[in-house]
């Protein structure tokens, strides 16, 4: 399914709708993200898939730093320029950023990986436009295993369509598509691969931490 018609109806409610949805974790795994960034005020630091800006202001609020908020879908975009004041924000794709070498000292993105083609080379990008030692740190969700792996499907199969259809427009949809489209990604990019696309993208020192039994994985390095 293409990301823009999947998130574009979704702005006015995917805020209330992603904190309801993930038991509140959705929060917990962003405020995570945006400990693991390192900057300040003079420092400008761009937002990747930044949906209605939840990590944008995070970063602003927490850091003190200017934030360039990137998204591809308008309607996302419209959302975060109703709830955003003091953020830059742009509708341009990941894989094809229009910004120069080393611009930004730090990078942030949330649940990216999924909707490009070539994670490795969307990666690449990325790190691109990011100074030496500036951070890069991404938040996707993740495959809880052993006890939890079956709890987790059930979820994802059955009641995460189902409490899309009640929440609102559009969800219905998302709600159908996201487990699939989680398991897929877990098989064709486990952990250990995707860390070696960060290294080989020219990001170093490169950790994750996994959260919430594994639902949601936020990966940083600092790029060399």
């Amino acid at each position: 399914m293409d990301a823009q018609a999947l998130f574009d109806p979704l702005g006015p409610t995917y805020e209330r709708c992603a904190a309801l949805l993930s038991f509140g974790q959705d929060a917990r795994w962003r405020r995570f993200l945006v400990t693991r960034v390192e900057a300040g005020p003079g420092d400008r630091v761009l937002d990747v898939a930044t949906g209605t800006g939840l990590v944008a202001r995070e970063l602003a609020a927490r850091h003190g730093c200017a934030v360039v908020g990137v998204d591809r879908s308008p309607g996302m975009l419209a959302e975060a320029r109703r709830r955003t004041t003091g953020i830059e924000l742009v509708e341009a794709r990941a894989e094809a950023l229009p910004f120069a070498d080393g611009e930004f000292d730090a990078l942030t993105f949330t649940y990216l990986l999924r909707y490009v083609d070539d994670p490795a080379a969307t990666l690449r990008e990325l790190a691109r436009v990011v100074r030496a030692g500036g951070v890069v740190a991404g938040l996707e969700f993740g495959v809880p295993s052993g006890a939890w792996r079956a709890p987790w499907e059930l979820y994802v199969r059955a009641g995460l369509p189902a409490a899309g259809a009640v929440v609102g427009r559009g969800w219905r949809e998302a709600g159908a598509f996201l487990g699939g489209s989680i398991r897929r990604f877990a098989r064709a990019w486990p952990q250990e691969r995707l860390e070696q696309a960060w290294r080989a993208a020219g990001v170093g020192d490169v950790r994750s931490r996994r959260l919430s039994l594994g639902g949601g994985v936020v990966t940083w390095g600092r790029k060399s």
